[in-house]
């Protein structure tokens, strides 16, 4: 199955993806309800983590999409799947929010990978638009040192401003 096929489905079926990313958040609340009071942090801790994986996985996945569809294919606003390109993004920070409010996410076990791992996205993202944007040439003054650096600093400022995020 493509991309392609994958929203053609969804436009024409759209209610279970739609009742999954809805499922996220209930049961992000639902899990904050039962886990009240509870000493057992945790096992609650690896319960969370099941449920930030599930929903994160997807929401990174549509964060990219856009950024990709929007930065290097030119793709209208006017034109975006809200199913596929913003359910899943917002399912995933209501998930969080509703997570943080109970538990820490450094007790989270592997939650410090999954920022990683978007920052590293990030980074290249910004770093192929950045190329796709200049358009750089053999002939060039700029030391590839100084690219090098560049990037690591980058990428140094995105993982910081997400530790501040969340």
């Amino acid at each position: 199955m493509t991309l392609r096929e994958l929203f053609q489905y969804t436009s024409t079926s759209p209610w279970p993806i739609l009742l999954l990313f809805i499922l996220f958040p209930l049961l992000a609340w639902a899990l904050g309800e039962a886990a009240h009071g509870s000493r057992e942090v945790v096992k609650w801790g690896y319960v969370y983590a099941v449920l930030v994986y599930a929903v994160c996985i997807p929401g990174i996945f549509a964060v990219t999409l856009n950024l990709y569809l929007f930065l290097f294919e030119r793709q209208s606003v006017w034109e975006a799947n809200l199913l596929l390109q913003l359910v899943p993004v917002v399912s995933m920070v209501l998930t969080l929010l509703l997570i943080k409010r109970k538990i820490p996410f450094r007790l989270i076990p592997g939650f410090g990978k999954l920022s990683g791992f978007l920052t590293l996205i990030a980074a290249l993202m910004g770093v192929m638009w950045f190329v796709d944007k200049v358009h750089f040439y053999a002939f060039t003054y700029v030391p590839f040192v100084y690219l090098l650096v560049g990037f690591v600093g980058a990428l140094l400022l995105i993982r910081f401003a997400w530790s501040r995020l969340f």
